[in-house]
């Protein structure tokens, strides 16, 4: 019985943790660019704005925009429904971001 509460205490534990290992990932991708006005500060305020726009799912694809933007640009050219729904948060999250943060 006590090897039963230790591996779902275990379980728990990585359940709640594995979130807080996944987030931020717009915010290191931001500081991670070679772009000049990628500040601490500034890259932790477009992290903050994609937490209310974007999905855990859209930020991770979002993240991975900064370094290939051409995934971006096969996204926006898509005809998936899905994709297009993707990529209207994807703008709406950039005019938030670029109002709050600049």
């Amino acid at each position: 019985m006590k090897q039963f509460l230790l591996i779902a205490f275990c379980a728990a534990s990585l359940t709640s943790v594995a979130p807080v290992v996944d987030a931020a990932q717009i915010k290191r991708a931001c500081l991670a660019s070679d772009r000049s006005a990628a500040t601490r500060d500034r890259c932790s305020c477009i992290q903050r704005v994609a937490n209310q726009a974007l999905t855990r799912s859209d930020q991770k694809t979002v993240a991975k925009w900064f370094t290939d933007p051409h995934q971006a640009q096969e996204l926006k050219m898509s005809q998936s429904s899905r994709d297009d729904a993707l990529w209207d948060r994807y703008q709406n999250f950039g005019q938030m971001a670029q109002a709050i943060c600049s």
